[in-house]
């Protein structure tokens, strides 16, 4: 490697550059200052009367072009002018590495043969760095690489440089080069993006007439909104552009007017983010989940809890926490995010509750009556003494009288009327039977009766709460917790369209949930504009995660399709398991689901995630033998850590 050129008066690279060598890689770390020696390089050979183009490969933070393809461009009148692209529909160079190092060798040959300078992604270790590296090389014809890094510092990936069949120069860099931290790099990067989709128009595509190449499942529109989608003709992109909604089969999506759609279209991982940044959106099927709960939920948290791994899971909507443990009582506390209320699903030992958060428990879905089912009305009642707010319970038929004998069990003497209210709704086929019960008053009163459509049992305008009666010997009903939408105001469009914040974005996100997209709502400036308009260029709305919570249910056809409709493409599916396979008459005698039925029911219902719960405490011994049998027959399984290497160890 031949003596340290000075990277802020790089003569000796022009002088190279002008007497042989034509193609040049600009090779270091991120923030070691490729794309401002790019620029002062093409500043002076320009000067000379020569014709530079510039590669800019780095999806993540490209020097020009928009962010998520590879650019190639030209030097004009002091910048660089973008000739042409190739999506990549990603900003994680080192994850797509072959689609990139195919676009480069593409671009590339459209240079010509004047002077290119490529500015290579900041990948610098590893297997990902040693090939992009080695790749690039190849597939640009590079026959110069100058490898940039700081004063008294080693060049990376030293041995592959050496092994290069090119000519390597090091570069010293400017004391001044500084990485921008991640902050400031997602800003940079989604203006260059804004600036792509500047003059942006709002087109529709259905996915039956396009071949999609690396898209999400279309059972999950929420994998589908905010990710940069790439139009492809004969192997060229024609078109970049955002996902802004998708409706069953067909995708609204912003792109420039310039650009076109085609019959081949690419998704990836960029994605615009519920902040409205342009980020490395999660792998679809990733997401929260955890074994050790935060402690405002459960502060008391042992490291060896009773009742088995707590499984917590969190979505744009809702956390969901097996209050109880893999092997207690079942209760599912869900709390909706940004407010301060829960619902809770079953009511086995509620001590672990705090009792601040019993007091916000506004609904409770009961399976059925049984002892470890409803165990915890007792703990619930003597909670909410002096609570004003009513809680309303769910449950199948019998489910009021139960409650009333629960209550009157209590001598209420000297409650007066601060005793706890209730609402108790029985699930009778497509109606609902209501009552209401209070502590004190002895007896309870009739409400009348509700339609159910479609199961759903509890409609607000954020969820619903569907409900479907199982067989357990006696009736047992599953629920699926599914929000309505999810709604982000992108806060960099509001600050553009010189828009303050203020009570008119509730209005805004109302008038979407309510469909009401023709009405026209009031601005802080004065205008007034279609809320479908305002909820395209201000807005993220993408389908919410469904939940579903099934227990105590026996293994038969009906009882298997009935839950598989149920749980069909669900975030997560709490789904009981209480025993073996070897123990399959057991389950059979008393109603239960074994490990290979829960596992099928959730492969078939295509779920996100599986967390079986309600285990046989004959197995608390060697719980990871029951992982073991579920993860054979469904990919989607969450296992425990501690349990994954016991299942390893065998």
């Amino acid at each position: 490697m031949n003596q340290a050129i000075d990277a802020e008066h790089p003569l000796a690279l022009i002088e190279l550059l002008t007497t042989g060598k034509r193609r040049l890689m600009l090779f270091g770390q991120p923030g070691i200052g490729k794309s401002t020696l790019a620029r002062t390089l093409a500043q002076q050979l320009g000067m000379a009367g020569r014709e530079v183009h510039c590669l800019a490969a780095d999806p993540g933070m490209p020097a020009f072009g928009p962010p998520g393809a590879i650019s190639l461009g030209v030097w004009r009148q002091g910048k660089w002018k973008l000739e042409v692209y190739e999506a990549l529909c990603s900003l994680d160079a080192a994850r797509f590495r072959l689609p990139l190092i195919e676009a480069v060798g593409r671009l590339a040959r459209r240079a010509g043969q004047g002077r290119l300078l490529i500015d290579a992604p900041g990948v610098v270790r590893g297997v990902a760095g040693s090939e992009l590296l080695t790749s690039i090389v190849a597939a640009a014809a590079v026959d110069l690489v100058a490898v940039v890094v700081r004063e008294n510092h080693a060049p990376p990936l030293q041995q592959e440089l050496q092994a290069l069949r090119v000519e390597v120069v090091k570069v010293a860099a400017s004391p001044l080069a500084r990485r921008p931290g991640k902050n400031s790099r997602n800003r940079e990067r989604t203006r260059a993006w804004e600036d792509h989709l500047a003059n942006a128009e709002v087109r529709e595509v259905s996915l039956n007439r396009v071949t999609s190449l690396g898209t999400p499942p279309r059972k999950a529109p929420e994998a589908w909104i905010g990710k940069q989608a790439a139009f492809l003709r004969d192997g060229a992109s024609v078109g970049l552009g955002e996902i802004i909604a998708m409706d069953g089969d067909s995708l609204r999506l912003r792109l420039p007017r310039r650009e076109r759609l085609s019959s081949s279209m690419l998704v990836r991982d960029a994605v615009r983010d519920s902040s409205g940044m342009l980020v490395t959106g999660k792998r679809f099927g990733d997401s929260v989940v955890r074994y050790l709960p935060p402690s405002d939920l459960v502060p008391d948290y042992p490291q060896t809890p009773q009742g088995g791994y707590r499984p917590m899971v969190q979505t744009g909507s809702a956390s969901a926490l097996l209050m109880n443990g893999v092997f207690g009582d079942p209760q599912l506390h869900l709390r909706l995010a940004h407010r301060r209320r829960s619902l809770l699903f079953d009511l086995g030992d509620g001590t672990r509750l705090p009792g601040r958060v019993a007091h916000q428990v506004s609904d409770i879905f009961i399976s059925h009556a049984h002892m470890d089912h409803i165990c915890g009305f007792l703990w619930l009642l003597r909670v909410r003494i002096g609570e004003r707010a009513g809680c309303r319970l769910y449950g199948p038929p019998g489910l009021a009288t139960r409650i009333e004998h629960l209550i009157e069990g209590i001598h209420w003497d000297r409650i007066g009327d601060r005793g706890p209210r209730f609402e108790v709704s029985e699930l009778h086929g497509d109606r609902l039977q209501r009552f209401e019960l209070q502590a004190g008053r002895p007896g309870r009163r009739q409400l009348g009766e509700k339609p159910v459509r479609e199961g759903v049992v509890l409609a607000e305008d954020e969820f619903q709460i569907r409900a479907v009666t199982l067989d357990h010997g006696i009736p047992v009903i599953a629920y699926a917790f599914e929000p309505v939408l999810q709604i982000n105001i992108r806060k960099e469009r509001l600050q553009a369209c010189g828009l303050e914040p203020g009570p008119w974005l509730t209005e805004l996100k109302r008038l979407i949930l309510k469909q009401q997209l023709e009405s026209r709502l009031s601005l802080p400036n004065g205008n007034r504009e279609k809320v479908q308009r305002l909820a395209e260029e201000l807005t993220l709305t993408t389908a919410g995660s469904k939940i579903v919570y099934a227990t105590d249910l026996a293994d038969t056809a009906g009882n298997r399709e009935r839950l598989i409709a149920l749980a069909d493409g669900a975030h997560t599916l709490f789904c009981e398991s209480p025993f073996m396979q070897k123990d399959a008459e057991q389950a059979w005698r008393t109603g239960h689901l074994t490990t290979i039925a829960c596992a099928e029911i959730a492969t078939r219902a295509s779920v996100r995630h599986l967390i079986p719960f309600h285990f046989s405490r004959r197995y608390e011994a060697a719980s990871f033998k029951l992982y073991e049998e579920i993860a054979a027959h469904c990919p989607h399984l969450v296992i425990p850590s501690s349990a994954a290497v016991s299942m390893g160890s065998r």
